[in-house]
């Protein structure tokens, strides 16, 4: 073989790798996307599916509140395990078992016939839920440079958008038919992720390193890092104002505007692409604005507490409407803008640990704002003005909570 013949094959080997590579990563994202689609459309759904659910079997706000709420206390109970697994035994490991349970549980809530059945089902859900983010966040830690991960996971949580349009476009849909059709859809679609986790997902990839001798960070270390529990309360306020906002948008404007599921449906899956475009918006805003962090989720938490109030006053449904779609893009940017921030400011090898105690926060914030918000509109006699006056109040605090996170310079 010739000289040039060495040459041209080498240089042929080594554009191979960098394809192969991006190749891998792409299907890589496509995975971790499908199965965040999935979950955000199973978070999304329940709340229009209850409606129907709640006339078939006479439930109050405060019991369908209550089957909310469970939902994330299983989630809440099982994130920071979750986290500390996704970093002890793998995170394929993990995303594998989240999934399958959620797969199961979601056919099984499709054949609920009380409110007991419902609770548990919902509750043994958010277990399989818990495993997801920690473990997906742990995968882009550990095979994508520092440099991509914040752009990638802003990425994968734009699914939010995703979810959102298949809970509200195919699910609100079938659950207009028949609720119980909803959930069928909703199982294969899990177990579909699932197979894609299984096929494109690596066991251990790591993204190349420079050989340096770094300290072991114990776990101890970082359930009482400050930086972790500053975030871990942003992001329970966050989630209070995200889910609470969720929970019962479906039935304010139902109930408000004397609108059918369909057409609230079709509301809000126009609404849940303003979800998607603002993580991917927050997602470049906080690569290329590095450091700007608190500047933009205290302005995002201004400009949504002024349009939560606006939903109490408007009587106007177009009006409504735009406060509810800047709303979510405000809410989304801040979620994302909180839930990126670990893997700038703390160290790759506990990622999955620290994101599972963040997003406790989160989950706890979810539990918190079903049943309680669930009960405050009975004690109102059904009006919706006292939970979105709590909310303004709750994402004000968060963003100047936020102000106290210390970055190093």
């Amino acid at each position: 073989m010739s000289v040039s013949q060495e040459a041209l094959k080498e240089s042929g080997a080594k554009l191979s790798v960098p394809k192969a590579k991006s190749s891998r990563e792409v299907m890589l994202i496509t995975a971790l996307m499908a199965g965040y689609s999935m979950v955000y459309m199973d978070k999304n759904m329940i709340s229009t599916a209850i409606i129907p659910i709640a006339d078939q079997f006479h439930l109050t706000t405060s019991q369908t509140g209550l089957m909310m709420s469970l939902f994330f206390l299983g989630y809440s109970l099982m994130q920071i395990p979750g986290g500390w697994l996704s970093d002890k035994i793998g995170y394929k490991k993990v995303l594998i078992l989240s999934l399958s349970l959620i797969t199961l549980f979601s056919f099984l809530f499709s054949f609920g016939a009380s409110l007991l059945v419902f609770v548990l089902i919902r509750f043994i859900a958010g277990i399989g839920h818990a495993g997801y983010p920690p473990s997906c966040s742990k995968s882009i830690a550990v095979n994508f440079s520092k440099e991509k991960r914040t752009f990638i996971q802003s990425l994968i949580l734009s699914t939010n958008g995703i979810g959102g349009i298949l809970a509200f476009v195919i699910g609100a849909r079938l659950i207009d038919l028949n609720w119980h059709y909803a959930y069928y859809a909703l199982g294969v679609l899990f177990a579909i992720s699932l197979l894609l986790v299984i096929f494109f997902v690596p066991n251990n990839i790591p993204v190349e390193k420079v050989n340096v001798v770094s300290k072991k960070v114990s776990f101890k270390s970082v359930i009482s890092n400050r930086n972790v529990i500053i975030l871990f309360i942003a992001m329970l306020l966050a989630n209070v104002a995200f889910y609470g906002n969720m929970s019962w948008l479906p039935s304010f404007l139902k109930a408000k505007f004397s609108l059918s599921i369909s057409t609230v449906g079709t509301i809000l899956a126009v609404n849940a692409i303003g979800g998607a475009l603002a993580s991917l918006f927050a997602g470049v805003l906080l690569t290329k604005f590095n450091g700007k962090e608190k500047l933009l989720i205290i302005v995002c938490s201004v400009l949504s507490s002024i349009f939560f109030l606006g939903l109490v006053i408007s009587d106007s449904l177009p009006l409504s409407i735009v406060f509810l779609f800047a709303l979510t893009f405000l809410l989304t940017t801040i979620f994302v803008g909180i839930f990126s921030w670990p893997h700038k400011i703390l160290p790759e090898k506990v990622i999955g640990s620290s994101i599972g105690i963040v997003n406790t926060g989160g989950t706890l914030g979810g539990f918190i704002a079903p049943i309680s918000f669930g009960a405050l509109i009975s004690l109102a006699g059904g009006s919706f003005s006292i939970v979105f006056i709590s909310l303004a109040i709750a994402i004000v605090v968060c963003g100047l909570i936020t102000l106290t996170v210390k970055v190093e310079k």
